[in-house]
């Protein structure tokens, strides 16, 4: 007579069929940014790299099956189970299963039944189920944690607690299942009740470390900081060396200071040198702290320990970049791109820019055409097209930029404002107004657009264009900084409506108070209105957080009026070495001292 080996076989099946059916996909993101991505690639390498320690569990000994006939009423109650949960009706699937398990008191069953029924969230059927699997099975670890998930996950906390003790009691285990516990805990809503529930849990384990580290666990999420502090030292003394105790001590502190977390894990790591979590999470705070080189220290430390490490090079690589260390960054991209850089496209895109700044305008142009994908990809083109047209290949730039397949609507309005500036920087003013024109007869209201499109009109001296756009663009976006400061500047530079203009700049100021080139327009128009000691301070300023050729020229200008005639001609000539293409300096130049 045959026996239920065809359970096995079934309840082996993988339930990946299920998993499909109700998982959620989601697109992963990335932010633009160099900190940003620096960010995102130290994550990246937490998760791939990153592991909480917990103490490894015995292997459970093989369940006792029991020796049941299969029976056609079984063998078809089991088919029929599996091709309903093949077919996505969850519920059946499970109802069939259990009924099963329950006739039959086999445990795979039992198993499959509650399984099946987390899957479909199908909380009776699946504490059922589970709670049959305990019963069946009462030595299984697993089943009593797959008991306590679903409980928890019901917010059935007391009905739970029970389980857990008899968890926590194995005496061989009491450290991992203690660790186990913010997993099994951490997705039910009230914290304080996970909170009550772990204390009385830990209470008779004041020497398990674990167990005041799960206390110190609940008592964060449930904002008892006080408590969590005290069970996190505990934790410390009673095993010094445990990264996950130091990464929760310093969490704690980092609510206090970021200062306060980074010495305590700078010490940690002196008297623990080969702790890399610590590492990694005490760079993620140099990072935040803004604090670029030493953060740059550690990971290279890190990178000595995984060097085949991807993300860790990308770190090193857009730390360096922050740093201007040219070399290192373009090393480390290049290596990171040998290693299968998951985003090998934007890192491209940064070894163009690299070879920008040095000058090398083919190996530039040779790594944006390598740009294939991603959200470098217009951004990549528009650079080559610049390029292209310091090279006097206006017409190739213009081919290259309108070659590009725009995949959005916005990407196509990136493409219009790289092609309009190459016509602005080849002084086909009238050319790059039509164009930005034509664009905003398809997207009139376009925020990039209309700001865009004022500053061609201002080139045409269609000043009418210019206040009408630019305060449509403010109707808009109210707090659109650059819109205030760029119609105050186009008054301030008419030397019109000079008051106007300055309320205009100011509404720009107090939107962004630290903005070069509006601290550049105030110190303009405070000028033009006559207050000179006004409009060089605010010259000074913004030619101290940013040397622009333009800034140099009005701050030239103002000390010149001041008499100050020997200091404006130095800045005036200094600035023209670093910026000899600049038509503002030449012009100045040439009306002063030519």
């Amino acid at each position: 007579m045959w026996t239920l080996r065809l359970v096995a076989v079934l309840c082996a099946v993988s339930l990946s069929a299920c998993a499909n059916l109700v998982a959620p996909r989601t697109p992963p993101a990335d932010g633009p940014k160099l900190l940003a991505q620096a960010q995102g690639a130290m994550d990246a390498y937490d998760a791939h790299e990153q592991v909480v320690e917990a103490p490894a569990r015995p292997v459970e000994p093989p369940a006792v099956l029991p020796s049941n006939a299969l029976t056609s009423d079984i063998l078809y109650k089991l088919l029929m189970g599996e091709i309903a949960g093949q077919r996505g009706n969850l519920r059946f699937a499970a109802k069939a299963y259990l009924d099963i398990a329950q006739s039959t008191r086999d445990p795979r069953l039992a198993r499959r039944a509650a399984e099946v029924a987390m899957y479909g969230k199908f909380n009776d059927l699946a504490r059922e189920a589970a709670g049959l699997w305990v019963d069946i099975e009462p030595g299984s670890t697993q089943a009593r944690q797959t008991l306590v998930s679903i409980l928890v996950g019901s917010n059935r906390l007391g009905d739970a607690k029970p389980y857990l003790q008899k968890l926590i009691a194995d005496k061989a285990n009491v450290g991992a299942s203690f660790i186990q516990l913010q997993p099994l805990l951490g997705r039910n809503a009230d914290k304080t009740a996970v909170y009550n529930v772990v204390r009385n849990l830990a209470e008779p384990y004041p020497e398990v470390p674990e167990a005041q580290f799960a206390l110190a666990q609940a008592a964060l999420g449930a904002g008892k900081f006080d408590v969590a502090a005290q069970a996190v030292q505990k934790a410390l003394e009673l095993r010094p060396s445990w990264e996950p105790a130091a990464l929760l001590n310093a969490q704690l502190l980092q609510r206090e200071a970021n200062a306060k977390a980074v010495a305590y894990l700078e010490a940690f790591l002196a008297a623990n040198p080969q702790a890399r979590d610590v590492r990694l999470n005490y760079a993620r705070l140099l990072v935040a702290e803004k604090r670029i080189e030493p953060a740059r220290e550690q990971f290279s430390r890190i990178e000595q320990e995984t060097p085949d490490n991807a993300d860790v090079a990308v770190t090193i690589g857009l730390l360096s970049l922050q740093l201007n260390d040219l070399d290192t960054a373009e090393a480390k991209f290049k290596r990171a791109i040998a290693l299968n850089y998951r985003d090998g496209d934007t890192l491209r895109y940064y070894l163009g820019q690299i070879a920008e700044e040095r000058k090398q305008a083919d190996e530039a142009l040779a790594w944006y055409g390598k740009v294939a994908a991603g959200e470098q990809v217009v951004p990549a083109a528009a650079r080559y097209a610049f390029i292209l047209a310091r090279q006097n290949k206006v017409a190739d730039a213009r081919a290259h930029l309108q070659a590009v397949q725009a995949r959005n609507p916005q990407q196509q309005v990136q493409l219009t404002q790289a092609e309009a500036q190459v016509l602005r920087e080849a002084r086909a003013y009238q050319e790059s107004f039509n164009l930005l024109g034509s664009a905003l007869e398809v997207q009139p209201d376009h925020p990039d657009l209309l700001y865009d499109y004022a500053m061609a009109a201002e080139k045409v001296d269609r000043l009418d264009l210019v206040e009408a756009k630019l305060k449509r663009l403010i109707e808009l976006k109210p707090d659109h900084a650059q819109a205030y400061n760029a119609l105050g500047y186009t008054f301030a530079e008419r030397n019109i409506r000079l008051k106007e203009a300055r309320e205009f700049i100011d509404k720009a100021l107090k939107l962004s108070p630290q903005d070069p080139f509006i601290l550049d327009s105030m110190g303009w128009v405070q000028y033009r209105l006559g207050n000179m000691t006004e409009g060089a301070d605010f010259l000074r300023r913004a030619y101290t957080q940013r040397a622009d050729p333009e800034i140099a020229a009005h701050l030239g200008e103002v000390l010149w009026a001041q008499g100050k005639k020997s200091e404006a001609e130095q800045l005036w000539r200094g600035s023209l070495r670093d910026h000899p293409a600049s038509d503002e300096l030449r012009s100045v130049i040439h009306k002063f001292l030519d």
